[in-house]
């Protein structure tokens, strides 16, 4: 049966821009109607949809606060409901803090906790829920981060946020597998996005000496494995954090033997 697994309806939280964005397209091109979240920017997620659309795809649009912890679940239940069903969810609403340790207020804390993990677990949870009625299989993908494997100063809230969810899909996979559903994760390293502070704007020319691919990287490229990890061709594959980041994380002993100032010390 699970070999059979064909996904035709899928949510992607947090697509009206970025990485959300071009992954509602990369899996309409994939042959999925697609439910697009937004949670600030409607006009973004309307453009999403239209292009969704233009692939000859359905697209339902849903205001969507991830922190919201009342209500965020429902959100996902009514675009489920308007999809006609769920096979893939992709977990990509989240927020950033880049505050000292020191510094961090109890508020904000709670903020990022909310957003990145205590919403990201309602959304996971009734995601699965819907697939595990269905009993066709499923996908669900977390985008987290290179922080969800090594921290950085300045972030230590959404550093224990991406750890956090990064755990959260481990477990989620061993109590899914046998149901045919996988949970995976996608931990992009510095992205062309508005969070990364590049407003979706082109990588290309703009150069950062200490990644080995020498560049941001480019929305299209995270949406490309999250849409292989929510195809048939990826049934294998559970409990995994693929890393799409240039080859950053691996500069860790090399970048440290090449730091020549304290500066890295300051957020």
């Amino acid at each position: 049966m699970y070999s059979a697994f064909a996904p035709t309806r899928a949510i992607v939280t947090g697509s009206d821009s970025g990485i959300g964005a071009a992954t509602a397209i990369a899996l309409a091109r994939a042959g999925m109607d697609v439910g697009i979240t937004w949670h600030s920017d409607e006009e973004g997620a309307r453009e999403t949809a239209a292009k969704v659309e233009a692939l000859g795809r359905r697209a339902a649009v849903a205001a969507f606060d991830v922190a919201d912890l009342e209500h965020a679940g429902d959100v996902i239940d009514g675009l489920a409901e308007e999809l006609g069903g769920l096979d893939v969810f992709v977990n990509n609403a989240g927020a950033g803090l880049w505050t000292p340790f020191l510094e961090v207020s109890l508020e904000e804390w709670r903020r990022i906790i909310a957003t990145n993990l205590d919403g990201a677990f309602l959304g996971i949870q009734r995601a699965a829920r819907r697939m595990v009625d269905a009993g066709t299989g499923g996908r669900i993908i977390a985008v987290t981060s290179v922080h969800e494997h090594q921290p950085m100063v300045g972030s230590s809230a959404y550093d224990a946020s991406k750890h956090g969810l990064g755990g959260l899909v481990k477990s989620a996979a061993l109590e899914l597998a046998h149901l045919g559903i996988t949970v995976n994760a996608v931990a992009p390293g510095e992205i062309a996005t508005a969070m990364s502070g590049n407003e979706d704007e082109s990588p290309e020319g703009d150069h950062r000496p200490g990644i080995p691919i020498p560049r941001p990287g480019d929305v299209s490229e995270v949406a490309a494995v999250i849409a292989f990890l929510a195809s048939p061709a990826a049934s294998y594959v559970t409990g995994a954090s693929i890393v799409v980041d240039g080859g950053m994380l691996q500069m860790g002993p090399q970048a440290g033997a090449s730091v020549t100032s304290d500066d890295w010390r300051n957020a």
